[in-house]
């Protein structure tokens, strides 16, 4: 009996973790392709005037970016009116690496949780909901508490942990996309990431909570 519960409470950490890491995979992907963000941003933040680009020139070179950063893209990164510098191509070739490997991690989480969710349905067992929930609760706080202590900080760090290079310092007289990708645009894409990854582990609480009151309807 006890080998049955340790068995059963391993399979809900293990497919707790693996929705854990597909809410939060999800967050980063939705938000990569969430473009209205910078649209709002181009006006919020006055790229035009910061940049001395115009709107539309702003968003052509800005969605070339971030169709380059799909999985599906293939070939070299080109803006349609920016330059580049070799060390910024060197740079946006790692940063692709990262959000492929995201993209990836969500595609496989998907499959895998599904799965995980059939097979508990079917036992109609739904204790990994609150464990997902605790667990993609307590990633984005911490992460959330570190970031709004202190932002300018936190970023450097984080580019510090993922690129072993600083080519992601950016002369604009080089390459000038830097002057349309404000430091304060990448706060609102992370505020959006952990809103969503707490706005999911909320939904899997709530879930969680009406099949404990109502397990099998």
């Amino acid at each position: 009996m006890k080998n049955r519960k340790g068995h059963g409470l391993i399979s809900h950490i293990v497919l707790a973790t693996i929705l854990a890491f597909l809410i939060i995979s999800f967050s980063v992907v939705f938000t990569l392709n969430f473009r209205p963000l910078y649209y709002f941003d181009i006006d919020y933040l006055n790229i035009p005037e910061s940049s001395g680009l115009s709107e539309d020139i702003i968003k052509a070179n800005y969605d070339a970016l971030i169709d380059y950063n799909s999985i599906f893209h293939s070939g070299r990164l080109e803006f349609p009116s920016l330059i580049m510098s070799e060390s910024g191509e060197i740079h946006f070739i790692e940063v692709k690496n990262i959000f492929v490997a995201v993209q990836i991690i969500f595609v496989v989480t998907l499959v895998l949780g599904t799965i995980g969710i059939i097979y508990k349905r079917r036992q109609k067992d739904f204790l990994y909901l609150k464990y997902t929930a605790i667990l993609t609760l307590v990633i984005p706080a911490v992460l959330g508490t570190v970031i709004g202590l202190n932002w300018e900080k936190s970023f450097v760090i984080l580019h510090q942990i993922f690129f072993n290079n600083d080519y992601w310092i950016f002369d604009a007289a080089t390459d000038p996309v830097i002057t349309i990708l404000p430091d304060t645009f990448f706060f609102h894409s992370a505020v959006m990431i952990l809103f969503i990854a707490l706005l999911g582990s909320a939904l899997c609480y709530f879930i969680f909570r009406r099949y404990k009151r109502h397990p099998f309807s």
